[in-house]
């Protein structure tokens, strides 16, 4: 469709600028991080020093005690390690996004292979465990699919991104008792079906048209990049398939994808 066509240019384009931005912002975010770990040593040994110091040496003389009163020499030696705890997850963070980044500009990297997808969906699950503790119920309609070519470990990141979101909506809704993911498989005529449906919040229908733009978010701030549904999109765009999304607010939200199963001849 002719909406699908300017989604794909709009990612060939953004693809390009992104995988750019993301190899300049990479080399100095990683000097940063690796040196927070020695700076955070080096703080503890200083740290240690000064102890030291202060323990044998009591008798300081009235300038040198003043001066310790006027730094606030213990709200330093206390405050120091959280500000460099809150620094190395700041840079986690930057880290994590540029990671997202570099998938969304790099999609050719993984072999292609013949695989079955329901053990990429069971092992995407089994990562989200832990999230999934609180009070969700998957609930699989497994159909019987061939092996399908694909990235697998591309794949795996589509429904890891899709099954977070949903996740994420489910525990918006506080009230909700029956938190439920339903995941349906099925085979059309040469093509492979996945449908992930949650009874979350659902999306309003104005914002659904961007939904796959390349950093817009739903979330909070600092709660999402933005980057997780674009960098889907163009992962079945690569695959030679489709993915959409339909939604109601109050309802919940259906993910259909729709790969081929074999390698056509033109990719």
């Amino acid at each position: 469709s002719q909406a699908h066509l300017i989604q794909a240019e709009k990612m060939s384009s953004l693809g390009q600028m992104v995988a750019g931005i993301a190899h300049e912002i990479n080399n100095p975010v990683n000097f940063i991080y690796g040196n927070l770990i020695y700076t955070r040593d080096y703080t503890e040994k200083l740290l240690q020093v000064v102890n030291g110091f202060q323990k044998n040496c009591p008798a300081l003389n009235e300038s040198l005690r003043d001066e310790i009163e006027a730094v606030d020499l213990n709200f330093i030696r206390e405050d120091l390690p959280k500000l460099l705890d809150s620094m190395k997850l700041g840079s986690d963070r930057i880290r994590q996004i540029i990671l997202s980044l570099r998938n969304f500009s790099r999609l050719d990297e993984a072999e292609m292979k013949a695989v079955n997808l329901h053990e990429g969906i069971d092992s995407t699950l089994l990562l989200l465990g832990n999230r999934l503790k609180s009070g969700i119920t998957i609930s699989k309609n497994y159909g019987t699919l061939p092996l399908v070519e694909c990235y697998p470990a591309q794949l795996n990141q589509v429904f890891m991104n899709i099954l977070n979101n949903a996740i994420d909506s489910l525990m918006e809704c506080k009230d909700h008792i029956d938190k439920t993911i339903i995941i349906t498989t099925d085979i059309q005529a040469s093509n492979a079906l996945i449908y992930i449906q949650d009874n979350g919040t659902g999306i309003p229908e104005a914002l659904l048209g961007k939904l796959f733009d390349p950093f817009f978010t739903t979330k909070p701030i600092g709660k999402g990049t933005g980057l997780g549904l674009s960098i889907s999109y163009q992962i079945i765009q690569r695959h030679r398939g489709e993915i959409d999304v339909d939604s109601d607010v109050g309802v919940g939200t259906k993910f259909k994808i729709q790969i081929p199963v074999k390698k056509k001849d033109s990719d």
